[in-house]
């Protein structure tokens, strides 16, 4: 019995330490680049995204097609940035508790 009860006191405080995780991961930007940093895109480690740079040279009509390439390619960027940072976060989290590898806590 008493090893469920200090069951329940690690999960209620794994449960504490994920909001507050969250929490902190919605302060973390990451920035996607495509293009040699002719677009970029601001996002939290949430998949928020906070903003888009577009340098000049693309607002052209012949270039909306590049552009809009290099839009896709710095969301992706952008998103793996922001998955790996989510995972670093996750694995200090539980990196003491013994969790089967890819349990999805998040």
């Amino acid at each position: 019995m008493a090893d469920f009860l200090g069951m329940m006191k690690q999960a209620a405080q794994l449960q504490s330490k994920m909001q507050a995780m969250q929490e902190e991961l919605g302060n973390v930007e990451v920035e996607g680049i495509s293009g040699g940093g002719l677009v970029a895109v601001r996002m939290t480690a949430k998949m928020d995204v906070k903003g888009v740079t577009i340098d000049p040279s693309l607002m052209k009509p012949e270039e909306r097609e590049v552009l809009e390439d290099l839009l896709v390619t710095a969301f992706g960027d952008a998103k793996r940035k922001a998955e790996a940072a989510m995972q670093e976060k996750m694995a200090a989290l539980t990196g003491g508790l013994g969790l089967p590898p890819g349990l999805g806590l998040g």
